[in-house]
């Protein structure tokens, strides 16, 4: 059986006394691992490569629309406790014990994502569970198109984004278009404008369940308005991915998605500089239902 025999500069030796059915004893001395070193000294090879890659981010340029660099602040929540939990569920609702604090960090996180965006609660609801923007995106589709349902997407080529279902004559290249199927909508060449006008013809044949307004290199307002007369056409539902502009959302500096759309989601690690991470707002209530039923 285990017994502690002394301690020794804060680090404790045990010796584990094995008795086997030949009656003899094997002794294993074991020596607890020190939880409180810093990443220098645990592990200065993975350290160095940390403190390259912090000098190469210094002194380097990528005009990369979807990185940024976050705070200090959001470095230490990052490595904070918070990181031991599991919290699997939703607030109140959790599939472990002990979630009391998580609950609060998750009604906070909500608390500010409808204020910053300048969001009625009662009218708007917000999950911030996904780990980043193509997840969010997924569980959107999952959730109200449902396998093999239909959706449109501005095509990659034209400034959209994989997870609005993009691919290619020979290869289905992201998971959306795998278990989804999706129609794009493109750009005029000669306007490099969206082309709403062959997107309202096209949706009218193709009868998507969910159009999606997102974008991830197209450097123009959406015409959201729009997007939802088509939709209304179609009996579809109506998707803003504003990953690639939800600061300039916030900050009221372009077009607002919340006016006509069902869902919107984003990523928090663009425009927003938090950490790398997901929202998924959502419209209350059935669509079409009042709350009275």
């Amino acid at each position: 059986m285990p017994s502690l025999l002394a301690e020794f500069g804060g680090r404790t030796t045990v010796d584990l006394h094995l008795e086997t059915h030949y009656n003899t004893t094997t002794t294993m001395t074991c020596t607890p691992i020190d939880l409180t070193r810093p990443l220098e000294e645990d592990d200065p090879e993975l350290c160095d490569i940390i403190k390259k890659e912090k000098k190469r981010q210094f002194l380097g340029l990528e005009m990369i629309a979807s990185e940024n660099f976050t705070s200090r602040a959001v470095n230490d929540c990052l490595s904070s406790c918070l990181t031991n939990k599991y919290s699997e569920g939703m607030v109140g609702q959790r599939y472990y014990g002990g979630n009391e604090y998580v609950d609060e960090v998750e009604k906070l996180c909500q608390k500010r994502s409808v204020a910053a965006f300048h969001l009625d609660p009662e009218q708007w609801g917000v999950n911030v569970q996904p780990y980043s923007g193509s997840p969010a995106n997924f569980a959107v589709y999952t959730a109200l198109v449902e396998p093999h349902g239909r959706i449109m997407g501005l095509d990659l080529p034209d400034g959209g984004h994989l997870t609005h279902g993009f691919y290619t004559s020979t290869k289905k290249v992201s998971a959306t278009s795998i278990f989804f199927e999706s129609m794009p909508y493109k750009i005029d060449p000669a306007k490099e404008l969206i082309d709403y006008d062959k997107l309202e013809e096209t949706a009218r044949l193709f009868k998507p369940k969910m159009i999606i307004a997102g974008v991830s290199c197209y450097p123009r307002h959406l015409d959201y308005r729009r997007f939802r007369e088509i939709c209304d056409q179609n009996g579809a539902l109506l998707l803003a991915d504003m990953s690639h502009v939800s600061g300039l959302v916030a900050a009221k500096l372009t077009s607002d998605p919340f006016e006509y759309c069902d869902v919107v989601t984003t990523t928090t690690h663009k425009t927003l500089r938090g950490p790398r991470s997901g929202v998924i707002f959502y419209r209350r209530g059935q669509k079409g239902t009042d709350k009275a039923g």
